[in-house]
């Protein structure tokens, strides 16, 4: 039987950490190309992209495989550009890292026809999947959102600290763009009931400020973002616990893309397979079916089947349907697991293309899901976080009659 009471941290960092940056360029390229392919009225289910980024001081590279209608030069243009607007938004023109001067190097050139012949149809063959693979979704009932409460509430303070920070608001204006956080949970019979450790690291551009001082600017939104009644007085506070934090961002240390895999997911609550998300166009299964297991270990759960679900997916390269499909309902089901695995494959096609087309993921919704979590998000009217709906459950319900 599983533990009841117990401690669960999770972390999360902001948009302006070194990793995020690199996730945020890697996934405004993607986002680039499906724009251009449009504009171009080329087929956007044709669009490959990719792109790993890289970033230090006042240096950028973008490298990856493309297919896109743009040619070389038009392409490099481009790209430098989004990187540059997305630095830009993102709040950085600091000496050591500036949107402006920092030096962006280009190396993006066609995808490899031994991986597009795989995943391409021809003929009688159905799209590939872009890789071999194992993907992980997961769902509980500790939010509204069906995430799990650590990490739920570590992307929540960064995402509101970064709002106030760019609207100014009190003097979060005094604050950098680079940041982490840290919520450690007590859970009480499987629930959880309290905070009991919050970290807080964040970047100040007034080098005079102190740990005690940036504390004051920060734990009022920290405050009005977990529930109230989870912060007592035993609740122990670690702001900028080194304390000075100016120097941030790339100048402070280098960022890659897919460097923070489980922040992007469930906050090491639920398993992950090993995969990145950013940079890569939804042919690749390690972002496309993982969205996949997570809308339908969502509406699972939605469903009222499970009060939580674990599902793994595994692919081929070149193959199109699911190499296998496992379901963990963590002894809260109300239905046989072997009985619904056997239905999520009949209640969605969960062949590459099959889940582009139902989640309608061949568009540029990408770089907002570089910070703050790929999945707990309310999804939009454009189609953005189109995996979160819960638009599934009554098919699972009827389907597991």
């Amino acid at each position: 039987m599983a533990r009841q009471d117990y401690l669960f941290t999770s972390e999360s960092v902001s948009e302006g950490h070194p990793d995020k940056v690199c996730d945020r360029i890697s996934d405004e390229i993607v986002d680039l190309f499906f724009k251009e392919a449009q504009k171009a009225g080329m087929d956007t289910a044709h669009v490959r992209v990719a792109c790993e980024t890289l970033a230090t001081t006042n240096y950028v590279c973008i490298a990856g495989e493309v297919r896109t209608s743009l040619d070389e030069k038009k392409l490099k243009s481009k790209a430098r550009s989004a990187a540059r607007k997305a630095i830009r938004k993102i709040g950085y023109e600091q000496d050591g890292f500036h949107w402006k001067k920092a030096k962006i190097d280009v190396r993006l050139h066609a995808q490899s026809a031994d991986i597009a012949v795989g995943v391409d149809a021809a003929g009688n063959k159905d799209e590939g999947a872009g890789d071999q693979g194992i993907m992980f979704g997961y769902a509980c009932r500790e939010t509204p959102e069906l995430m799990p409460a650590p990490i739920y509430y570590a992307h929540k303070i960064l995402e509101n600290l970064t709002q106030a920070r760019k609207a100014g608001t009190g003097n979060c204006g005094k604050l950098g763009p680079d940041a982490k956080s840290q919520v450690t949970i007590r859970y009480e019979d499987g629930k959880p009931v309290e905070v009991t450790q919050i970290v807080l690291s964040t970047q100040h551009v007034d080098a005079s400020l102190t740990s005690k001082q940036v504390r004051a600017i920060v734990e009022p939104i920290i405050r009005e973002t977990l529930p109230e009644s989870w912060v007592t007085k035993k609740t122990e506070w670690h702001v900028n616990p080194t304390g000075k934090f100016v120097i941030g961002g790339p100048d402070g240390d280098a960022g890659l893309t897919g460097r923070k895999i489980i922040v992007d997911t469930y906050g090491g609550a639920a398993p992950h397979g090993g995969g990145a998300f950013s940079g890569k166009d939804p042919t690749k299964v390690d972002r496309s079916a993982a969205y996949a297991a997570r809308y339908l270990a969502k509406n699972v759960v939605a469903a009222k089947l499970a009060d939580r679900c674990t599902i793994q997916l595994s692919y081929a390269i070149g193959v199109a349907k699911p190499l296998s499909i496992y379901v963990d309902l963590h002894g809260t089901g109300k239905v046989d697991e072997a009985k619904l695995e056997k239905v999520l494959g009949e209640v969605m096609d969960l062949t590459p293309r099959g889940i582009r087309t139902h989640l309608n993921l061949n568009r540029p919704i990408y770089a907002r899901t570089s910070a703050y979590g790929h999945f707990g998000r309310k999804p939009t009217r454009d189609g953005g976080f189109s995996w979160e709906r819960t638009d599934l459950a009554g098919a699972l319900k009827e389907a597991v009659r």
